[in-house]
């Protein structure tokens, strides 16, 4: 049976679940999976149930620490703490509003679909197959029983159903997919006649006075920002690497230690959970009286265990090392004798009976092969304390010092320079956000203090002071002449060119004359992404509408200093099996795009028509 499980549980339906188990914890919380907590303070209610001040904070510390681990060098600076608390709440009611939803309909999931889902979750395999210890020790650190995981799984499951539901109903007909490939791969005929900027370059006149007015006029386009000249100190845990030496008795004696641990025995157990509940003591010394009748160990965790994925395997947990479950349950596995039984053993998940079906030792390292790497990490660590001792140590010197000279001497560290640092676009370390927002405070700017000590990444911190602040001002004139001629020359050449470009389509409109003689180029079979021409070119003539037979749609486009008229000649749309493949992704790819909308139509009238208090 657990096979067929596995089996059945492994492509879209594991996919699915991983997704439904990071939404869960995001959203929902731990605390509101494990406890209820009614009866405390309230942030919203949402038709009459309430979300918890407690729901609440812990939704806002997991959402926190999901955009610190997406960021390269994690920075709490970095984030606008308002925002996210705007978001979480906005999400914690939605998502009520949709659970609310699916108990509405009777959405349901039986134990057996949900021992499915987690079989086939990914976290809990090992070489393609499920494992029961990799699974237990996953629930165990989320401080969470087996049921209580089952039951998250449940509930966010049958949540998503709705979604599932609503975007696979979206339609697209596969007219609609044939007709977009058509026009996708639609062709032109089209003629162009250039006309040249040259052309018209002596009627173009830009003096010294136009390009002092407009400079005057538009200064704003010129300024130079904002920027101040620093002096800073960076405290690297590279530096500290290198004064680092690891003692060889040091390197000894961690390895001892390691092979005490890898050499250390590990223990298989079995288990049956017999979680609280009204008849929970009655169970209990039920299977205490039929183990010392002689019954079946895994029998009886088949018949009561409350752990449903190992009652399945008779209870077996597999090999764990002291300290993999801790405290009462590995007090008891590692003092019973192979073939033992040890229990009721009560823990914070429920009461425990264990079986120890076998015991195992772990091989010994050479010592000379783990030497270097043993070596490596006692360095690294040694070196990770003594930057953290002294990241503290200089940060509080920092502080209280007016200046950064005193605090170079004392840790022995150069004294950098760096001129127009600016608010935008730097070279690190200036290019971390959190070190310029304290670049330009007002404590730092105006008043002189040194900033805090900023980690600008995991392993480097940096304190600056300004020495020099410059304000946002007009570039000179003499800086920019040059582009503003270049400026008024183009819009002036394009002005006249316009002109002519006007003249010539008012004469084709007219039939005074046509697309055809001297200057104009034809092109046949042009697609959209046609290399060889212009995009502005290419963009008006797929803009045009398609002409009438034997006739043209005339428009123009600006090239650099030039102008093109266009003379459009004929439109082929791409030639589209009906019964392609291409028709058919794209008609489900339509088809969920729809989908995808109804959905965010559909959740957004839940949410309209719910009733929402905040306190």
């Amino acid at each position: 049976m657990l096979q067929d499980i596995r089996d059945n549980a492994q492509g879209t339906i594991a996919k699915i679940i991983i997704a439904v188990l990071i939404v869960s914890l995001s959203i929902w919380g731990m605390d509101a999976i494990v406890g209820g907590f009614r009866g405390e303070p309230e942030v919203a209610t949402v038709n009459g149930e309430e979300i918890t001040e407690r729901e609440y904070r812990r939704m806002v510390q997991i959402n926190t620490q999901q955009q610190l681990r997406q960021m390269e060098n994690p920075d709490p600076t970095l984030l606008d703490e308002d925002q996210i608390r705007k978001d979480v709440l906005e999400s914690m009611i939605q998502a009520e509003v949709l659970a609310q939803e699916a108990g509405d309909q009777g959405l349901a999931l039986n134990n057996a679909s949900v021992d499915q889902l987690i079989v086939g979750m990914s976290q809990f395999q090992v070489g393609g197959e499920f494992s029961q210890q990799r699974f237990t020790s996953f629930v165990s650190n989320l401080g969470m029983s087996p049921t209580e995981f089952r039951e998250l799984l449940k509930r966010d499951y049958i949540s998503n159903q709705i979604r599932t539901a609503v975007v696979r109903g979206g339609i697209a007909p596969a007219e609609s997919a044939r007709r977009l490939l058509a026009i996708q791969g639609q062709s032109r005929d089209f003629r162009l006649l250039r006309l040249d900027g040259d052309s018209v370059a002596d009627q173009v006149d830009v003096t010294e006075s136009d390009v002092e007015q407009w400079y005057e006029e538009n200064q704003s386009q010129f300024m130079q920002p904002e920027s101040v000249d620093v002096e800073y100190l960076v405290l690297s845990l590279d530096d500290v690497m290198d004064d680092v030496d690891v003692p060889e008795d040091e390197v000894r004696q961690r390895f001892d230690q390691m092979t005490d641990q890898l050499a250390g025995e590990e223990r298989r157990s079995a288990h049956i959970l017999i979680e609280d509940g009204d008849n929970a003591r009655e169970r209990i010394e039920t299977v205490q009286q039929r183990l010392e009748e002689g019954a079946d160990f895994a029998d009886l965790a088949r018949e009561f265990s409350d752990d449903p994925l190992s009652a399945e395997q008779g209870g077996d947990l597999g090999y764990l090392m002291e300290g993999d479950l801790g405290g009462d349950y590995d007090e008891a596995l590692f003092s019973l004798e192979e073939g033992g039984v040890a229990g009721p053993v009560e823990t914070d998940y429920g009461t425990h009976f264990i079986k120890l079906l076998d015991i195992r030792q772990g091989d010994a390292p050479d010592f000379e092969e783990q030497a270097p790497e043993i070596r490596e990490q006692l360095a690294q660590r040694r070196a990770g304390e003594g930057f953290s001792r002294q990241r503290t140590e200089l940060a509080d010197l920092a502080f209280s010092s007016e200046d950064l000279e005193y605090p170079a001497e004392q840790f022995d560290l150069e004294l950098q320079t760096r001129s127009g640092v600016t608010r935008e676009i730097n070279q690190a370390p200036f290019d971390h956000a959190g070190l310029i927002r304290q670049l330009f405070s007002g404590d730092v700017l105006e008043d002189g203090f040194n900033t805090e000590l900023i980690d600008v990444s995991q392993t480097t911190a940096v304190v600056a002071r300004v020495t020099e602040h410059h304000p946002q001002k007009p570039r000179p004139l003499a800086e920019v002449a040059g582009q503003i001629r270049d400026r008024l020359e183009r819009e002036r050449t394009l002005e006249l060119l316009q002109e002519d470009a006007l003249s010539i389509l008012s004469q084709l409109r007219n039939g005074e004359t046509a697309p055809e003689g001297e200057g104009w180029t034809s092109y046949d079979d042009m697609v959209r992404d046609q290399a060889d021409l212009a995009r502005p070119v290419l963009s008006e003539v797929f803009s045009l509408p398609a002409p009438g037979e034997d006739a043209f749609t005339f428009g123009s486009a600006e090239v650099g200093s030039d102008m093109v008229v266009i003379a459009l000649s004929g439109v082929s749309d791409g030639e589209v099996d009906e019964n392609s493949e291409e028709v058919k992704n794209m008609s489900q790819f339509l088809a969920q795009m729809n989908g995808q909308q109804e959905y965010q139509a559909y959740v957004q009238t839940l949410r309209n028509q719910a009733e929402v208090e905040r306190p």
